[in-house]
């Protein structure tokens, strides 16, 4: 059975008849020659500009990002501390009396705690939120490849809204295929991290940095 986990989550020729005399002809190159100029291109055909071009595909890609996070928390939401179990009160360092005498604990000082990864490292609630939605989509599609090469990875992601520009990485390695997505989206932080190998799919969120170019080595894996 095929495991996905997703943690945070023709139409034929027609033939027309021409009936063109000679003289038909030398009359309509006579009237081109005289015109001087050529018809511009219909709207959205081949005279369309790539950047026009790359301009759409932008604003789908944005478009996509608003639809699968729009019951999640507004960008910069701060992600909540968790709440203690229930029966069980909060508890909060208590104060020495005034004038009190506090002695070391046995065996002397107190060893200093090494530090745990900090807000720099954190996704806000709006990222935590979109995370579970994009990873979850992701892993349902790609585990549908029987046998995932980057290739047809890189075909189900375009099917998803994701564009090339913002996927990363994408690579066989031995029997799995490998891709990170970078989903940062007004001020984020966001990217996804995903292995297949067709049997178990797994995409993780991680972070990276809020501005500038996507670096596969300044992300960081969420647990």
């Amino acid at each position: 059975m095929k495991r996905t986990r997703a943690r945070i989550r023709a139409v034929g020729p027609v033939m027309r008849r021409r009936r063109l005399t000679l003289a038909a002809t030398a009359l309509a190159a006579l009237s081109l020659a005289a015109c001087g100029s050529e018809q511009p291109d219909p709207p959205g055909g081949r005279g369309e500009s790539v950047d026009a071009v790359s301009a759409g595909k932008d604003a789908a890609f944005v478009k996509m990002l608003d639809e699968v996070a729009r019951e999640c928390p507004p960008p910069g939401t701060k992600r909540q501390a968790p709440a203690p179990p229930e029966g069980e009160a909060p508890t909060a360092p208590v104060e020495p009396p005034p004038g009190a005498t506090v002695e070391p604990p046995p065996g002397g000082a107190v060893e200093p705690v090494a530090p745990t990864a900090g807000p720099e490292v954190e996704l806000d609630a709006r990222d935590r939120c979109a995370g579970v939605q994009h990873g979850q989509r992701v892993a349902e599609a790609v585990l549908q490849l029987k046998r995932p090469d980057p290739a047809q990875v890189r075909k189900v992601l375009n099917g998803l809204g994701y564009i090339d520009e913002r996927i990363h990485d994408l690579k066989r390695s031995g029997a799995v295929t490998k891709f990170v997505i970078d989903l940062r989206d007004k001020g984020g932080r966001l990217c996804l991290d995903g292995t297949a190998n067709g049997e178990l799919t797994e995409v993780d969120a991680c972070v990276a940095p809020t501005e500038g170019t996507f670096d596969i080595a300044n992300i960081h894996r969420q647990s």
